[in-house]
C-alpha cells in the first residue's frame, strides 16, 4: 500500500503530466468538481480542434465523454495582498475528455470566466510552459475552492450547525441525541481552532494564501447561496453531475456503499423508535432540531432543498443518513488527502505571485517560479496541510462508540451489523487497492471505514 510519504513522492514525479492533472479531480482531495458536460458554456468557445482524438465536440458530449470543471466560485473575488504584494487567484474553466481507453484527459483551460482577446484558451499542445502554467492556475484555484467550500463550508461548518442545533433542541434521552452525538465529539472545539488560527485577520488565510481577507468572505458568501441539500447527498450529487458511469471514481464507488451502510443503520434505528409518520410529525424536538437547521444553517433558504420540517420517516431518515455521512465519510474523503496532494506545493500553490498569462509563447522556466508562492508561503502551507491531515491520537473510528447510548436489545443488534457491514466495505476497499497497486496505480484510501473518523475531529 502506498504510504504517506510515498504516494507524495508519486505527486513530485507526476505533478506535470496531464493524466495526473485529471485523475485528482477525481480521487484527489476534491473529488467535488467535476461533472459531464452536456452543453459547453457560453463562455467558453472550445472549437473541435482541441479535441484528442478528432471526434465533433456535439459528438463527445453525446457520448458522455466531456466533463467540466467551472471555477466560477472564485469570479471577481479581491485576491489577498501579502507582504504588501498582490497575490492572484483566477476562476478557470477546464474541459476534460474520456479517451477511448478509458483516461480523462485536460484538453482546454480558460484562466478567466469572461472570453477575451488576453484571455486565450490553452491546450495541451501549446508550448510546455504555457500549458503548465495554465494548469498551475488551476490547481491553486482548487486549492481554494476545496479550502473554503468542499472542506470548510460543506463539512466543518455544516457539522456545526448540526451540533449546535442537537444540544439547542435535544435533550440526552432523546433517540436523537443518542444516534448523532458520537458524531459530533469534537466539532465545536475543533472548529473555534479553525476559526481562530485559520480565517480570522490574523490567521493563516490571511497570512499565507491568495484567498485571505475580503476574499475569504465573499467565497464562503457565495458557496453557502450555492448549496443544496441534494448536493450533500451523495447518490443525488453523483446523479445530478452525470457522473455514475465514469470509470475509475473510486470516491463514487466507495461513497455510495458507505452512505447505503450509514443509511441501513439509521433507518433501523429510527424505524424502532418511530413506527409511524404521525409519530415524527408529532415530535416537537425533531421538529426544533431540523427548523433551527433550516433558519439558521441555511438562512431559510428555500432554494436549498433543506427541509424546513419533517412530515415523514423516510424523510428523516435520508436527512440523518446526510448528516451521519457529511460528518464522518465526507469529511474524511476532503480532509485525508490534503497533505498527500498537497504536501508538494507545484502541485496545489496556496497562493500566486504574478498574474495569469495573456497570450501565449511568453512563459518559460523563470515565468513559473516567479509565480510560485514565497519559501515563506510553501513552508507554511505544507505545514497546515500536514497537520490537517494527521489524525488525532485520541480518533474514534466511524462505527465505534465510546460511550453506550443505547441499551435497548434491537439498537445494539443494529450497531454491532453496522459494524461488520463497515468492516467488510474495508476488506473490499483493501483488496481494490492492493489490485490497483499491482498494476501500479494510485489506491484510493480516503473512503475506507478502517480509517475514517466518526465526526469532524480534526
Amino acid at each position: 500500500m502506498l504510504n504517506f510519504f510515498t504516494l507524495l513522492e508519486h505527486v513530485m514525479e507526476n505533478w506535470r503530466h496531464d493524466d495526473f492533472f485529471a485523475y485528482q479531480f477525481l480521487n484527489g482531495a476534491n473529488p467535488m468538481v467535476i461533472q459531464r458536460c452536456t452543453a459547453l458554456p457560453s463562455n467558453f468557445p472550445v472549437t473541435d480542434k482541441m479535441l484528442l482524438h478528432g471526434h465533433s465536440l456535439e459528438d463527445e458530449m453525446k457520448n458522455g465523454n466531456i466533463f467540466l470543471c467551472d471555477y466560477n466560485n472564485l469570479d471577481g473575488v479581491q485576491p489577498n495582498i501579502i507582504n504588501g504584494k498582490a497575490q492572484y487567484l483566477m476562476a478557470p474553466l477546464v474541459l476534460l475528455q474520456k479517451t477511448p481507453n478509458d483516461k480523462l484527459m485536460p484538453i482546454a483551460i480558460q484562466l478567466k470566466q469572461i472570453p477575451a482577446d488576453d484571455n486565450p484558451i490553452f491546450v495541451p499542445n501549446d508550448p510546455e510552459y504555457d500549458w503548465l502554467l495554465a494548469k498551475t492556475f488551476v490547481r491553486s484555484a482548487e486549492f481554494t475552492e476545496h479550502q473554503l467550500n468542499s472542506h470548510l463550508l460543506r463539512t466543518h461548518l455544516l457539522a456545526e450547525v448540526f451540533a449546535v442545533s442537537l444540544l439547542r433542541n435535544v435533550p440526552r434521552v432523546h433517540p436523537l441525541y443518542k444516534l448523532l452525538m458520537p458524531h459530533m465529539r469534537y466539532t465545536l472545539q475543533i472548529n473555534i481552532l479553525a476559526r481562530n488560527q485559520l480565517i480570522s485577520n490574523t490567521g493563516f488565510f490571511k497570512k499565507h494564501a491568495a484567498s485571505g481577507g475580503e476574499a475569504l468572505s465573499k467565497i464562503l458568501e457565495r458557496s453557502l447561496s450555492s448549496l443544496t441539500y441534494r448536493s450533500l447527498c451523495i447518490p443525488d450529487d453523483i446523479a445530478d453531475r452525470g457522473l455514475e458511469s465514469l470509470s475509475n471514481f473510486y470516491y463514487r464507488d466507495d461513497g455510495l456503499r458507505i452512505w447505503k451502510i450509514i443509511n441501513s443503520f439509521v433507518k433501523g434505528i429510527l424505524e424502532y423508535y418511530y413506527k409511524s409518520d404521525k409519530e415524527v410529525q408529532n415530535d416537537p424536538e425533531l421538529q426544533d432540531w431540523i427548523g433551527d437547521i433550516f433558519k439558521h444553517g441555511f438562512l431559510s433558504k428555500e432554494s436549498s432543498g433543506i427541509p424546513q420540517s419533517f412530515s415523514t420517516v423516510d424523510e428523516l431518515v435520508k436527512f440523518v443518513t446526510m448528516v451521519v455521512f457529511t460528518c464522518s465519510a465526507q469529511h474524511s474523503a476532503v480532509n485525508t488527502g490534503q497533505y498527500d496532494y498537497g504536501g508538494f506545493m507545484p502541485n496545489t500553490p496556496i497562493t500566486l505571485q504574478l498574474p495569469p498569462p495573456t497570450q501565449k509563447e511568453l512563459a518559460n522556466e523563470n515565468t513559473l517560479l516567479q509565480t510560485w508562492p514565497t519559501i515563506s508561503g510553501t513552508v507554511n502551507g505544507m505545514g497546515l496541510m500536514w497537520l490537517l491531515s494527521k489524525r488525532s491520537s485520541d480518533s474514534v473510528i466511524l462505527g465505534q462508540y465510546r460511550e453506550e447510548y443505547f441499551s435497548e436489545e434491537t439498537p445494539c443488534k443494529l450497531i454491532k451489523v453496522f459494524q461488520g457491514e463497515l468492516k467488510k466495505l474495508s476488506e473490499d476497499i483493501n483488496k481494490r487497492n492492493k489490485s490497483l497497486e499491482n498494476e501500479s496505480k494510485i489506491p484510493y484510501t480516503y473512503m475506507d471505514p478502517a480509517s475514517m473518523e466518526n465526526s469532524v475531529a480534526i
